[in-house]
């Protein structure tokens, strides 16, 4: 039976006093894809942020394979937030070669994700040319350098065309296999539903609803749903697909 690679516990997230992300118990179990949904503003990308020590709770607890949470747990974590972490004035390689350095990651491994993430023909050309979609490659290829146990990835189908989304629901869905567990993040009920084993649905900073995939038949109405009792019954909230 396999463990959780993380849980938190109560986590929350406080901004000048006012609550973004409130009370966040949630498990993600090893070598699955946990899907992450809710609207615009739900405080997804606050809660990932804390994943990934960018932001420090409020309160509560954060647990990774086992132990509580610390930063050099930031070795096994690979992640992708919101923009793509590239220096525009450095190519692809280039860009991969810094975080190798730190890191100690030998070329071969460079030039695998270059080929994983599609980059290879880009030869000299400066990130800072590239396409939305090429840089959110590259910034999934910076994330997965180290074959971190756990993968972090908020929106990544942004910039994307969709033979480049096609592309990277088959690498998400592979992923697992390799020993690397995903949380994906979105707003897209379609993508989450073609990828995940487990879904959690979030909105005005909880979680209102978690479970496996196959526990529902309908998402969009489960969705919506639950949109609208984190909202507090409003029946607006729910109007956000």
């Amino acid at each position: 039976m396999n463990h959780n690679i993380l849980e938190t516990n109560c986590l929350s997230k406080n901004f000048r006093g006012q609550p973004a992300v409130r009370d966040i118990s949630l498990a993600v179990p090893a070598s699955c894809v946990y899907g992450l949904l809710g609207p615009n503003g739900a405080g997804k990308s606050t809660l990932l942020k804390m994943l990934t020590g960018i932001l420090r709770p409020t309160g509560g607890e954060l647990l990774f394979d086992g132990h509580r949470w610390s930063r050099k747990d930031l070795a096994q974590i690979g992640a992708l937030i919101e923009t793509p972490p590239v220096y525009e004035n450095l190519t692809a390689y280039e860009n991969l070669k810094v975080r190798a350095l730190m890191s100690g990651v030998s070329d071969e491994k460079i030039n695998e994700v270059l080929r994983r993430m599609n980059l290879s023909d880009t030869g000299k050309k400066k990130a800072g040319a590239f396409s939305l979609g090429m840089k959110q490659r590259l910034g999934i290829g910076i994330a997965l350098l180290n074959h971190p146990k756990l993968l972090i990835l908020d929106e990544p189908v942004n910039g994307l065309d969709p033979i480049g989304i096609g592309k990277l629901r088959e690498m998400i869905r592979r992923f697992p296999e390799e020993g690397i567990t995903v949380i994906v993040s979105s707003h897209i009920l379609s993508e989450i539903e073609q990828i995940a084993d487990r879904v959690a649905i979030m909105a005005n900073g909880i979680i209102g609803y978690e479970g496996a995939r196959d526990d529902f038949s309908n998402l969009e109405a489960l969705f919506c749903e639950t949109v609208e009792r984190c909202m507090g019954g409003d029946p607006n909230a729910a109007m956000c697909l």
